[in-house]
């Protein structure tokens, strides 16, 4: 393993994990790509566990000025029309995690159900990691094997 995967790895697993928490949100495998998905739609394409970061998302509101970005580009095989847009990152590049963050809530925002959404704009799941990485106060104290 290069000095310039580990970090990819690494930074991977974290918008993994933010995009996993979620409410009712999981993962699936098609194509042989990970993606997250809720209620049977994609909210976001995490590539395939390779070499160079790369994500798409649905972008409704921010799109326009997302592809402004020297790192960002309309999603191909269509997807690009309907407001998908693809960032990806070279081994050397700087990865924006909190933009990346805000970027999968704005597509889970677009893709959820509309009760699902308003469990986030509520105050979220407990637990739920916002688009800054934080988890909120409301999360529920981790029991151990000597709490009762």
């Amino acid at each position: 393993m290069t000095k310039a995967k580990a970090p990819r790895r690494r930074e991977a697993t974290l918008l993994r994990e933010f995009a996993l928490a979620f409410p009712e949100a999981y993962e699936e495998f098609p194509w042989g790509e990970r993606v997250a998905k809720v209620k049977g739609k994609v909210f976001v394409f995490l590539g395939r566990d390779e070499g160079e970061l790369g994500l798409s998302v649905k972008l409704p509101q921010s799109g326009m000025l997302a592809l402004s970005l020297p790192f960002a580009s309309p999603t191909g095989y269509g997807l690009g029309k309907a407001g998908w847009v693809s960032a990806s990152f070279g081994a050397r590049e700087r990865i924006p995690l909190d933009l990346l963050r805000a970027w999968i809530d704005e597509s889970y925002r677009a893709v959820a159900p509309k009760r699902l959404v308003a469990v986030l704009s509520a105050g979220g799941e407990a637990g739920h990691v916002s688009a800054s990485g934080r988890r909120s106060a409301e999360a529920k104290p981790r029991r151990t094997r000597h709490s009762r």
